[in-house]
Order: structure tokens, then sequence, then C-alpha cells
């Protein structure tokens, strides 16, 4: 089987093939990536207990089905039709539903008490006009949470953006933070970070742990483990230190 086109999929759902637009859970060579995302996704899931929410951008559907454990429901909307139908297909709970539809423009004003968005503001031509889209479709006292990597940890030191052909911008924290202020009248900028063995492996990188498997020769056999062991709780979210941030997710409200 390909290693980038999803395995064990459901009895009539179509797996998804791995084309770097987005992030896919059941691709064992991608799950580093795919805990990655879903690590704000669970945090988000804490604060939106009983809201309609929009996930927008849903892309495969995991996510917005962790968001419909505790909202009171969600949409996940998507622009791409083999995602959207893949999603529907697949994810089944009450409360939960899929829609194919464009960022710019799916939705009516004041109908969603948050609007989730994320790791895909950098694949927009117009961000603002995008962001203001969605603080039209808040209920008064709505969030928008909005998600984006960090050019700095992304990309080549010194270079504007990383070879990802999806993304347009990559931004760093302080060019979040304004874009999102720019529509927004309070935003609360937090990163995410590396935690547990996630950040007990850098430590090891930084002694040395890379010349260590090569001479070793299993460094094959010890990232084909250490990838499927990695979880979402390898990851945490904190508003200190943002320039060393893996990702930035910007809080919005008003």
């Amino acid at each position: 089987m390909n290693l980038y086109v999803q395995q064990n999929q459901p009895p009539g759902v179509p797996p998804l093939e791995l084309t770097g637009e987005r992030t896919l859970p059941d691709v064992p060579a991608e799950n580093y990536w795919y805990r990655r995302h879903l690590a704000v996704y669970e945090w988000i899931a804490g604060r939106v207990a009983s809201a309609a929410v929009l996930d927008m951008a849903c892309g495969e559907g995991y996510g917005s089905s962790v968001l419909a454990r505790s909202a009171a429901s969600v949409v996940g909307v998507d622009g791409n039709p083999e995602a959207h139908e893949h999603a529907r297909l697949k994810y089944s709970r009450p409360g939960l539903s899929f829609a194919w539809g464009a960022v710019e423009t799916f939705g009516s004003p004041g109908t969603f008490d948050a609007v989730v968005f994320l790791q895909t503001i950098e694949h927009v031509v117009d961000p603002v006009a995008v962001l203001e889209h969605f603080r039209s479709l808040l209920t008064p006292g709505g969030v928008a949470y909005v998600s984006t990597p960090n050019v700095l940890t992304l990309a080549p030191q010194g270079a504007a953006k990383s070879d990802n052909p999806w993304h347009l911008r990559e931004y760093r924290a302080g060019e979040f933070a304004s874009l999102c202020a720019g529509v927004f009248d309070r935003v609360e900028m937090l990163g995410l970070f590396h935690a547990r063995k996630l950040r007990a492996h850098e430590v090891a990188l930084r002694l040395g742990w890379d010349r260590v498997h090569k001479r070793l020769g299993i460094t094959t056999a010890f990232y084909d483990r250490f990838t499927l062991a990695i979880s979402s709780s390898d990851f945490a979210l904190r508003p200190d230190g943002l320039d060393r941030a893996l990702d930035f997710l910007a809080v919005c409200r008003g």
C-alpha cells in the first residue's frame, strides 16, 4: 500500500491521498503532523461546550468530529469535493454535519458562537477579507480560533517561507497578531510547543542523538516506532516564547 494514502478506512469510505495541502489521520508517516493539529483541536474542544461551531476548511473531518464531542453543533466546511465526501461518509455523531463551500462566502451573519480555522490562513489570497467574514458570522461574544505555522521554525533560517507550494504566506508572531488585530478587537496569542517525549527528543538531539542512531544503524527502526508513538499530549499551548513556537493560535474576540 502507498505509504501516503490513508489505511484501514471504514467500509464505503474512500481513502484520501496525502498531498501536502492538508494533514490526514491513518497515514503512519504523517502521525507527527496529524497529532500536532489534533492537539489544537482538542484544546479548542474544551472551550466550545454547548456552542454552535463552524469548522472552516475542515479537510478530512477529524477535527470537526473532535469539536462535536462537546459542542452543541458543528458544521465542517471544505471546498474540496473529495475531502467533503470523505468526511461526510466517515464521521457521524449527533450535532455534526458537513457542507461543501468556500471560506470566503459560506455562512450567514451572526449564526455561530465559534469559528475554527486551523492551519489554512497561510493558503488564502486575501486573509483580511476572510477574517472579516468570520467576524460577521459570530454571535455577540463569539470567538474565532485561527492558527498558522511559525515561519521562523517551519522555513529554513533566513527564508521568507518554507517550500510548501500550498502556502502563499507564512507569518512571524508579530505579523500574525497584527493581521488578526486589524479585524478583531481582542486577540490572545498562544504558541504550540513540543512537550513530553517530543521535548525529550529535542534535548537528545542537542546532546548528539543524531550521531548515535546513525552509528548504531537504528535510524529507520527507531523513527518508525517513535513517529507512531507520538500523541496530541506531546504538544502544549502556552503564551510565552512565541518566536520559538511551532504554530500560533490566535483567539480572536469582538
